[in-house]
């Protein structure tokens, strides 16, 4: 009996045994970091080939991402039964392809955007940096620029961008200064402003606002094991995240993109550091802008030799982009169906991406496989691609089909996870501290208002006292017509005259109460 995982050896067994073929077929784990597809028509067995590829990756110690889009891949948290009526069949396959089926459980950790299959995944603005966002946002050059100085801005002035609001508060102050940035950062176009809020508006609709906050997941949260070895099989939750393709790229992009940055390079090892499995992959690419395909090429390529293993499951090759087709090196390929010619041609462009086998013709063979066969190409030696197979994939050891709701809570209550991330952080940011910024600045306008009211009154009173203080003079006083005298009342004329002046040519409150209250004192020592 083959085993399922094969340590001396350093493979894991994927099936053997196909139509008329009985040649076994294996994965190196040391090139499974080379990524791969699963590939076939609606009912043909992806998902299944998925979970069994999940479990021998997370019963060799590789921690395991899988985006669960129908909600099948639940099952990985129950072990499978003989008794259970979807395994019967699996029995039959089990003895033609010569393995035994020891039936268990693997470690879940569930999670889920919206927080409500799962434990909540959040990240931040900050952490997600302007570059990328600008990319998911398919901003224009001048966009990105004062996405950039946004950016800037909030690390100047120490305003923490932990969430959605954050982001749109800091745009708006950014907007409303627009005339007083450009000297330090360059020119800030107030309409540039208004398309980056309406593209953020438009990621907060899809859900946008539950991805970004705190606590931001740690990395090191899904690259666990359990105490038995087996490497953490991470389940998000993605039925309601499919109807959000730009909130599922965004996810996705961060996810590679801070392995990326925080792997160390590790070149070959001897097992991926972790797997990542992307079901429904066609709806990532589909009205994707450029420089999100190009980025996802980029990290795909690149990221390797961080010893991180990914894998696109869609129901056409053709639904990938040929540039991040072509770093895909293990394939495994179920039936196409091919009934219109634009089908025919895509099914002879699947057959042209393997390794002629001289026995059968691959077109032929990716058409006719039944449900759980496929045609594989799986690198061998020095990473060189292996000849077509046609194999019956292994059964699941675990659970087929979803698990009840009350299973899924048992799961999430037991994980040291729901205490670290299910209560939402609010602290301090960028909103809390414009906001009360603009309440403060508001206060001292209101103030200084309210004392140049004050001291207008004081001028007006001060000028009623002099006039009143002249009128009941003595004669006596001010019946001596010296020189000093009249020099004395034509100068409070002219200081009272140019004090009315000035305050007109000032033209503001605030000047008009600095004269009235310089006035006022001199009118006051008299």
């Amino acid at each position: 009996m083959a085993k399922v995982l094969d340590d001396g050896a350093g493979t894991i067994f994927v099936g053997g045994g196909g139509s008329d073929r009985a040649e076994p077929q294996s994965l190196l784990l040391k090139y499974a970091n080379r990524h791969g597809m699963i590939a076939g028509a609606t009912g043909t067995g992806k998902t299944v080939t998925l979970q069994t590829l999940a479990e021998s990756l997370s019963l060799a110690g590789v921690p395991v991402v899988l985006s669960d889009v129908k909600g099948d891949l639940a099952g990985l948290s129950r072990g499978g039964s003989p008794e259970a009526k979807l395994h019967a069949p699996f029995q039959k396959r089990a003895e033609q392809i010569g393995i035994d089926l020891d039936y268990q459980p693997f470690p879940v950790t569930f999670w889920d955007v919206w927080g409500e299959q799962g434990h909540p995944v959040r990240t931040t603005p900050a952490e997600m940096g302007p570059l990328l966002l600008s990319r998911l946002l398919d901003l224009t050059d001048a966009q990105e620029g004062v996405m950039n100085i946004a950016f800037r801005v909030a690390d100047e002035q120490g305003l923490a961008l932990l969430d959605l609001k954050d982001l749109q508060a800091l745009l708006v102050w950014v907007g409303q200064n627009a005339t007083d940035l450009p000297l330090q950062y360059g020119n800030v176009s107030t309409a540039s402003v208004g398309a980056i809020q309406r593209a953020l508006l438009v990621l907060e609709n899809q859900g946008g606002d539950h991805l970004f906050g705190e606590p931001a997941l740690e990395l090191s949260d899904m690259m666990r094991q359990d105490v038995s070895g087996k490497g953490m099989v991470n389940i998000l939750a993605a039925d309601r995240l499919m109807n959000s393709p730009r909130l599922y790229a965004t996810f996705l992009l961060w996810l590679l993109s801070e392995l990326f940055e925080q792997l160390p390079e590790v070149g070959d090892p001897d097992r991926p550091r972790i797997a990542f499995f992307f079901d429904e992959s066609h709806l990532l690419f589909d009205d994707a802008p450029k420089a999100l395909i190009d980025k996802v090429e980029q990290v795909a390529r690149l990221i390797r030799s961080k010893g991180v293993s990914v894998w696109f499951i869609s129901q056409n090759p053709a639904d990938i982009p040929e540039d991040i087709l072509g770093q895909l090196g293990n394939r495994v390929q179920h039936a196409l169906r091919a009934f219109t010619a634009k089908d025919q041609k895509a099914l002879r462009l699947a057959a042209e991406n393997y390794r002629p086998n001289p026995d059968f013709d691959i077109a032929e063979a990716i058409q006719g496989v039944g449900t759980g066969e496929a045609v594989t190409s799986l690198l061998e030696a020095k990473g060189v691609p292996g000849i077509a197979q046609r194999t019956l994939i292994r059964p699941p050891l675990s659970r087929l089909g979803p698990v009840s709701p009350a299973e899924r809570s048992e799961t999430m209550n037991a994980s040291p996870m729901a205490a670290k991330y299910n209560t939402r952080l609010e602290r301090e940011s960028a909103h809390e501290l414009l906001a009360r910024r603009a309440e403060e600045a508001a206060r001292a306008s209101a103030e200084a208002e309210k004392q140049a009211d004050a001291d207008e009154a004081l001028f007006d009173m001060s000028r009623d006292e002099y006039r009143q203080a002249r009128r009941y003079q003595p004669r006596a006083e001010a019946a001596p017509r010296s020189r000093s005298g009249g020099r004395s009342s034509r100068s409070d004329s002219v200081v009272e005259t140019f004090g009315k002046s000035l305050a007109r040519q000032l033209g503001t409150k605030s000047g008009q109460a600095l004269v009235r209250g310089v006035l006022g004192s001199l009118f006051r020592g008299r």
